[in-house]
């Protein structure tokens, strides 16, 4: 970490995403030397590969614009690598990179055959028209598109990349390669997507949440839920947490939040997709539309979310790294709640962790209980391979038995190397065990 530290002092994030599973492998490095005669802490931690290139494109007023585009090729020893595409004014390098170091980890936990890598833009979707959108992504894969396939690098979207922006950049590919590839994921169904995967992080979230509590012999149904975020992972997690039983009362966008007591449900769940999905509006029309809600616009200049003090018995930080900060969690603690299921990659800080497991919350890390997504990406992979549909009610099995397999190995291997119930521990562990065994067996390449 000191090492690390000097070398990508300005990559806070990437930096925080290795902080978090390097202490969980000291008890498996002092049971495995083979892994330290491999130097694979020192190789695990460095990407195989990072592209970066320029996307220039023009506006609907003729205005040339330039930014910034990235793939990062992780660490492919257990299959292609696989991860999303993120189009945000915050992405960088080091933020990239963070979400690329996770992603090995969470796809190891799938038991699936995929490696990990992230990659994106600096470009911002919102306030553009979907022409200036089309043009910016066909843009993009002008260049992604000779490094990626489906035996090489398989992207995926994330925020700021959805149906529309996979579609154009898919179309950009096929045009390109003359080839109709399973190269993306995320697809629309009319060309090779796959059932449930728009579903997939949110359920999965939602399943892995079930799955704490039936260990501990609770029951999230009837539960009060507070979910931040409204896009796409935040809107399913809201269905499946219904499907379920229990009583989300919160959603979140860049400007503010709303607090329902009464409780989202599936007819106001409707008019959330149709906001955000089809209008594209922001959720502070929600308290407009709904008596009995309310909006409360976000202070950037505060310490503390008051979304988080929301009196509930569980949550789902769903929308964006770090934004459940220390006094968050313990304000979650202090109102109640007992379980926190991540739907976002890294959205809880070390102090907020170290709030829950001191308090004994119920605790699902990122990496492990929103590889749903990536999860049901890798069977619209394997769809796309026999050009094959499988049913609704199959993927969502597979990927409810998915999640059960990730809480499962993760419980295991907390035990194993003495963290007790310690989900963060026992999922770095599990999945970094997959990978590092891979890695041995493949030589110092």
């Amino acid at each position: 970490m000191e090492d690390l530290n000097t070398r990508y002092s300005t990559e806070g994030d990437f930096l925080q995403a290795v902080g978090e599973v390097v202490p969980s492998l000291v008890p498996v490095l002092d049971r495995h030397p083979e892994f330290i005669e491999a130097g694979i802490l020192e190789r695990i931690v460095e990407p195989e590969r990072i592209l970066q290139f320029r996307v220039s494109w023009m506006d609907d007023d003729g205005k040339v614009h330039v930014n910034r585009g990235y793939r990062i090729n992780f660490n492919g020893s257990i299959g292609p690598y696989k991860g999303g595409l993120r189009f945000h004014p915050s992405v960088n390098l080091g933020v990239l990179k963070f979400l690329a170091f996770e992603q090995v980890f969470k796809n190891s936990l799938t038991g699936l055959p995929i490696g990990g890598g992230k990659g994106g833009s600096d470009f911002d979707p919102r306030g553009r028209t979907d022409a200036e959108v089309m043009r910016f992504c066909q843009a993009f894969m002008s260049e992604l598109y000779r490094h990626i396939g489906p035996d090489t690098d398989v992207p995926a979207g994330d925020i700021g990349v959805g149906g529309r922006e996979i579609g154009y950049m898919f179309g950009m590919y096929r045009k390109l390669t003359n080839t109709f590839a399973g190269i993306l994921t995320g697809r629309g169904m009319e060309y090779g997507g796959s059932l449930i995967r728009p579903e997939a992080t949110g359920y999965g979230a939602v399943y892995f949440a079930d799955e704490m509590a039936k260990a501990a012999g609770k029951t999230i149904e009837d539960a009060t839920c507070l979910v931040s975020g409204s896009g796409n992972v935040a809107q399913y997690t809201i269905e499946k947490l219904l499907d379920l039983g229990a009583r989300p009362v919160t959603v979140s966008d860049s400007s503010g939040w709303i607090h329902d007591p009464a409780g989202i449900d599936r007819e106001k769940l409707a008019w959330i997709k149709d906001l955000k999905n089809v209008r594209r509006g922001r959720v502070s029309e929600y308290a407009q539309q709904f008596s009995g809600s309310t909006y409360h616009e976000t202070d950037r200049s505060a310490s503390s979310n008051p979304l988080w003090a929301v009196k509930a018995d569980c949550a789902f930080p769903s929308a964006t790294q770090n934004e459940l900060l220390g006094p968050d969690a313990q304000n979650l603690v202090n109102n109640g709640c007992w379980l926190v299921s991540e739907g976002a990659n890294m959205p809880t800080d070390p102090n907020g962790q170290s709030v829950f497991r001191e308090h004994g919350v119920l605790y699902g890390p990122g990496k492990a209980a929103n590889a749903g997504g990536v999860a049901v990406s890798a069977l619209e992979m394997s769809q796309a391979s026999q050009r094959l549909s499988w049913s609704r009610e199959e993927v969502d099995a597979r990927l409810r038995g998915i999640m059960q397999n990730i809480h499962r190995e993760s419980a295991a291997a907390a035990k194993e190397y003495g963290f007790g119930n310690d989900l963060l521990h026992g999922a770095n562990i599990a999945g970094f065990l997959k990978v590092a065994r891979s890695m041995v067996a493949q030589g110092v390449v």
